[in-house]
């Protein structure tokens, strides 16, 4: 994905396309145990094209359980965006946002508004699960079973089970964005201690595989810390981009569903 905010799964994003499947998870027989209504995640955006890194933007997530077509669903909203004193080098202002199914973790309506740079686009999907269709501002698509959105993806991959993951086992799922479907996978990279202004936190690691686009690079050159609690908090991002690095950290929490017991110090 291009934006910083997306591939943070970016976080969340998280646009990654697979050279190998490995039907060992799917997103949409987990249950949440993750999260809840009213959580704020916040992160502070750094760039640098040599050592220093310097705040460029921030990002947010939040989740609320709110009512759509008469039902209550979830409400994913992520937002990303530069600070003043960065746009004059590549402004970013997007807005994501899903609401999904509580019972089974799959969307039902995704919007997408996205500038950056001189890139814009606003996208706007209906999902009919049942009927395996995305009616989205283009056309109409057949896609397959449980297929995911990216916001949606984002909040149900908090939810997996890493306690049996062996080192390099990716875990599949796929993704409907820009009237594409996606097989895509994050890869399972161990645990690693993460130092940030939260404090040292336990994390679990995983890679995904980027899908080139106009600010990232494809391949392998992404890394996603999440905390190795219940919570499965994205922590940290680091990735290449056309030019430097960036990196995203957590830097305020808020509501969270379960203790943080990932916090060491």
């Amino acid at each position: 994905m291009k934006t910083i905010y997306l591939c943070l799964f970016f976080l969340v994003g998280l646009i990654v396309k697979t050279f190998a499947i490995e039907d060992t998870l799917q997103l949409n027989k987990l249950q949440n145990r993750a999260f809840k209504s009213g959580e704020h995640l916040q992160y502070k955006v750094y760039y640098t094209a040599s050592i220093l890194y310097v705040p460029a933007g921030e990002v947010t997530f939040d989740a609320t359980l709110e009512k759509y077509n008469e039902k209550i669903c979830w409400h994913f909203k992520g937002a990303g965006k530069t600070y003043k004193t960065y746009d004059w080098f590549f402004k970013v202002k997007d807005l994501y946002e899903s609401y999904v199914d509580t019972m089974n973790m799959l969307p039902i309506k995704f919007l997408r508004d996205v500038h950056e740079g001189g890139y814009k686009l606003y996208h706007n999907v209906t999902f009919k699960q049942e009927q395996h269709l995305a009616i989205s501002t283009k056309g109409v698509y057949k896609v397959p079973e449980g297929i995911q959105d990216i916001m949606s993806a984002v909040f149900s991959i908090r939810n997996i089970d890493c306690s049996n993951l062996k080192i390099g086992q990716k875990v599949p799922f796929k993704i409907f964005i820009d009237d594409e479907i996606w097989p895509v996978y994050v890869k399972y990279a161990g645990k690693e201690k993460v130092k940030t202004k939260v404090g040292t936190v336990n994390c679990i690691k995983f890679i995904p595989y980027l899908i080139q686009g106009a600010l990232f690079k494809g391949g392998e050159g992404m890394r996603i810390w999440i905390s190795d609690d219940a919570n499965r908090i994205p922590i940290r991002v680091e990735s290449e981009v056309s030019v430097g690095y960036v990196r995203a950290d957590l830097c305020d929490m808020q509501n969270l569903r379960n203790p943080f017991t990932s916090k060491i110090k």
